[in-house]
C-alpha cells in the first residue's frame, strides 16, 4: 500500500473522523515535543506501511495534535507514538519505543500478537502493540429503535455478564457464538420470561484480559483500555468493525423485548496500572493528566481505585473523554443507562482530595443527552471515601450497600438488626434524607458480581479463593454469610432444605421492599461459585452460567419468576413516593407490626418483623418475616368487608407451595398465622371466594 497525501487538518472532533476524502485524527498531549501517527495495512501488520510525522508548527493547535490523511477510510489501522521527555520524578513517561492506542478509538484490534510484557519492558513493542481503527458509527441500521426510558419505578435490574451468560457448552448456543453479544440474543426469551426489565452489563469497554495473576485471566473486565470501543472477545464475529455492529444489534434485540441497556462503566483507572505496568496509551501521551500522582513522588500513582492508578476525573481533558464516551454510547449505541464503578473516585480533585461539587459529576448529571438515560453510582472507592446517601445531584441513584449488608445480617440472625431491616425495606430514609426523593433511587441488592453468590450465602460462613493463586487473601472476610451449619455442598436433606428457604427469604425480601431491586446473573436458579466470593480472575465453570440448574432448580426459578410477575403488576411497588407510615385509605403505606399487629419489636433481641402495604384501598398486603430459631405465630390484620387474605409466598413450605399465584392462593382463614423458624410469609387481600 502506498504513501497517502496529507494535510494539517483540524483539532476537532477528537479521535479519527471519517470524511468524503480521507479521516482526520486529533488527539491531545500536552507535554507531547512531537507526535507520529502509524497506519497500518492490518490488524496484524507487524510494522506499518505509512509513518506520519506531526510537528509543532502545523500540526498542533493548543495542546491537540491533529493530521488529515487523504484517501483512507473506514477499517484503517492505526496508533501512534509520542516523543518527549521521560522523567518519572516529574511525573512525564513518554517513551517513543512505545506504540500507543488513540483514547478515543472506537473499535481496538492486534489481539494476536499483544503482549502486555512487551509493552512494560524496555524496547520496541510495535508488533505485539495495540492499534485502532477509524469508525463510521453513523452507517448502522437502527430501523427506528431508542433507548427506552422505563422508570426507575418499573424496572427489574440484571447484573450480569456477556461471556459467563453463555459461554458454557451446555447453553445450548452455536460454540462460535458461546460468551458473546450474538450468543446473549439468543437467550433473550430466558430473561424476558424471568420479567427482568434491564441487563446490567459487567464492563464491556474494550479491557486488558492479561491484567491478571499469572497463568489466569482477567474475567470481570474491570482494567479498561478503551473507553469507546465495545470489548471484541465478546464478539462472534472478528473482522475489526464487527463488535460494534454485534453490539449494537444486542442493544436492537433487547430493546424489541422491552430490555434495557445498563453499562457497568470504569472511569476511575485504567489497565496501564502503577509504575510497573505497562504503556499502552494514556500514560505515554499525558501522564501528568490523565493520571493522579502522588503529590511527594510523581513516579508512583495515587491508588484510590484499588488497582494501581487512579484516573484524573475533574482534569479538563479527562472530563471530556468521560463525558464524550458516556454521549457516545447514547446517542451512537443507544444504551439506556450507567452504573458508575467507584464512582466517588470521580468526586476527587485533581490531586485526589474529595470534593463538595466535583465538576463532573455535576456535568453528567444535567448534561442533556444523557437526560433520560439512568445514571447509577456505586458510592465509594477502594481508599475509604464512602458517600452513600451523600452522593452529589438529583439524577444520581445509589447502589445501597446498607440494604445488601442489613439484609443479610437479618436472615442470618443476627441480633440488632430488625430497626435498620425497616428502614432497609422503605427504601432507606435514614440514609436518604430528602423528602422529595425518589425512593426507586435506592438500587435494592442483596449480591452482586462482588462477593458470594446468592446460594453461596447460604453455604459458605468463609470465603474459599485459593484458586485465585493468592493464598486466599483476596476477597472480604465480611460477608455478613452462613453456611446453616456445614461448610459448602451437603447431603443433609435437612440443612438443604434450610438453604432453600434462606435463599427464598432473601428474595421475597428484595421483592416486597420499596426501591428498585437487582438480581445478580444466575441466583434466580441458584448458581455457585464454591465459595469463591472475588472471581474476577475465572474465566470457567466457576463463574459462568449453568445452565441445566434452569432445570434442576426449575423450582427456585418458578419462585423467582412468580414473585417478579407479582410486583410488576401491583401499584404499591411502582408509586413514587415514600410510603406514608400508617394505614391511610387515600395514599400508599406501609403498617408495622411484630408478633402481635402494631406492635413492632425493633429491640436488640428481636427477630421478628411484619408490615401492611396498602394503595389507595384498592392493595392490601400483609408481610411477616421470622428470623428466628423457632416457629411463631403472628396476629393478622382483619380482613375488609367481602375479603379474606390469601396466601402467595410461604417460604417454609415445598414448592409448589412455596409461591401461589393470585389465581389459586389459599385462603387464610384464622385469625393468626405459625410462621415457621427462619421463614417469611406474603399474604393478598382478595374478594372471598
Amino acid at each position: 500500500m502506498g504513501a497517502r497525501s496529507i494535510q494539517p487538518g483540524k483539532s476537532y472532533p477528537l479521535g479519527a473522523t471519517v470524511y468524503p476524502n480521507g479521516v482526520n485524527f486529533s488527539i491531545f498531549s500536552k507535554q507531547a515535543e512531537a507526535l507520529e501517527l502509524l497506519l497500518f495495512e492490518s490488524p496484524e501488520a507487524s510494522t506499518p506501511f505509512q509513518v506520519i510525522p506531526l510537528n509543532l508548527r502545523q500540526h498542533r493547535t493548543f495542546y491537540y495534535w491533529h493530521v488529515f490523511v487523504e484517501d483512507i477510510g473506514v477499517g484503517q489501522v492505526y496508533a501512534y507514538r509520542a516523543y518527549g521527555e521521560f522523567d518519572p520524578a516529574r511525573g512525564l513517561h513518554f517513551d517513543s519505543d512505545k506504540v500507543l492506542l488513540d483514547p478515543y478509538a472506537q473499535a481496538v484490534v492486534g489481539w494476536e500478537n499483544y503482549d502486555r510484557a512487551a509493552a512494560i519492558r524496555p524496547g520496541d513493542n510495535c508488533a505485539q502493540a495495540l492499534r485502532g481503527v477509524v469508525v463510521d458509527s453513523g452507517t448502522y441500521d437502527w430501523a427506528g429503535d431508542l433507548p427506552l426510558e422505563i422508570p426507575y419505578s418499573d424496572s427489574i435490574i440484571y447484573e450480569m455478564h456477556v461471556g459467563g451468560f453463555t459461554r458454557n457448552p451446555n447453553s445450548g448456543v452455536a460454540p462460535q457464538k458461546r460468551g458473546t453479544y450474538a450468543g446473549l440474543i439468543e437467550k433473550i426469551p430466558y430473561l424476558k420470561a424471568l420479567g427482568i426489565t434491564a441487563v446490567e452489563l459487567l464492563p464491556i469497554h474494550q479491557f486488558d484480559n492479561q491484567d491478571a495473576p499469572p497463568g489466569l485471566t482477567n474475567y470481570w473486565g474491570y482494567s479498561p483500555i478503551s473507553f469507546f470501543a465495545p470489548h471484541i472477545g465478546y464478539s462472534s464475529r472478528k473482522d475489526p468493525i464487527g463488535p460494534l455492529d454485534e453490539f449494537r444489534d444486542m442493544v436492537k434485540a433487547l430493546h424489541q423485548s422491552g430490555i434495557e441497556v445498563i453499562l457497568d462503566v470504569v472511569f476511575n483507572h485504567t489497565a496501564e496500572g502503577d509504575e510497573t505496568g505497562p504503556t499502552l496509551s494514556f500514560k505515554g501521551l499525558d501522564n501528568q493528566a490523565y493520571y493522579i500522582l502522588d503529590a511527594d513522588n510523581p513516579a508512583h500513582y495515587s491508588n484510590y481505585s484499588g488497582c494501581g492508578n487512579t484516573l484524573k476525573g475533574n482534569h479538563e481533558i479527562v472530563s471530556r473523554l468521560i463525558l464524550d464516551s458516556l454521549r457516545y454510547w447514547v446517542a451512537e449505541m443507544h444504551v439506556d443507562g450507567f452504573r458508575f464503578d467507584l464512582a466517588s473516585v470521580l468526586s476527587r480533585s485533581r490531586s485526589g482530595h474529595p470534593m463538595e461539587d466535583p465538576p463532573i459529576l455535576w456535568v453528567i448529571e444535567s448534561d442533556p443527552i444523557l437526560a433520560g438515560t439512568k445514571i447509577i453510582a456505586e458510592a465509594w472507592d477502594a481508599a475509604g471515601l464512602y458517600q452513600v446517601g451523600t452522593f452529589i445531584g438529583d439524577r444520581f441513584a445509589e447502589w445501597n450497600g446498607p440494604y445488601r449488608d442489613d439484609v443479610r445480617r437479618f436472615v442470618k440472625g443476627d441480633k440488632g438488626t430488625v430497626a435498620n431491616l425497616a428502614e432497609r425495606i422503605m427504601a432507606s430514609p435514614d440514609i436518604y434524607h430528602e423528602p422529595d426523593r425518589e425512593p426507586n433511587r435506592s438500587i435494592n441488592f442483596i449480591t452482586c458480581h462482588d462477593g458470594f453468590t446468592l446460594s453461596d450465602l447460604v453455604t459458605y460462613s468463609e470465603k474459599h479463593n485459593e484458586a485465585n493463586g493468592e493464598q486466599n487473601r483476596d476477597g472480604s472476610s465480611d460477608n455478613h454469610s452462613w453456611n446453616c451449619g456445614v461448610e459448602g455442598p451437603t447431603g443433609n436433606v435437612e440443612i438443604n432444605q434450610l438453604r432453600q428457604r434462606q435463599i427464598k427469604n432473601f428474595l421475597t425480601i428484595l421483592l416486597m421492599s420499596q426501591g428498585t431491586p437487582m438480581l445478580l446473573m444466575g441466583d434466580e436458579v441458584g448458581r455457585s461459585q464454591r465459595g469463591n466470593n472475588n472471581a474476577y480472575c475465572q474465566d470457567n465453570q466457576l463463574s459462568w452460567f449453568d445452565w441445566d440448574l434452569v432445570q434442576d432448580n426449575g423450582s427456585l426459578l418458578r419462585f423467582t419468576q412468580g414473585l417478579i410477575e407479582f410486583i410488576q403488576t401491583h401499584d404499591i411497588f411502582r408509586q413514587q413516593q415514600i410510603l406514608q407510615i400508617g394505614p391511610d385509605p387515600h395514599q400508599p403505606y406501609i403498617d408495622w407490626h411484630g408478633v402481635k399487629l402494631h406492635t413492632p419489636d425493633l429491640s436488640y433481641h428481636s427477630h421478628t418483623l411484619a408490615f401492611t402495604l396498602g394503595y389507595h384501598g384498592q392493595e392490601r398486603l400483609h408481610v411477616m418475616l421470622n428470623a428466628y430459631w423457632q416457629p411463631l405465630k403472628f396476629q393478622l390484620p382483619y380482613p375488609k368487608q367481602g375479603m379474606q387474605w390469601h396466601r402467595l409466598v410461604d417460604t417454609a413450605l415445598g414448592p409448589p407451595a412455596d409461591f401461589s399465584p393470585l389465581a389459586t392462593a389459599p385462603a387464610v382463614l384464622s385469625r393468626h398465622y405459625l410462621l415457621e423458624a427462619r421463614g417469611a410469609v406474603v399474604l393478598a387481600e382478595l374478594q372471598r371466594f
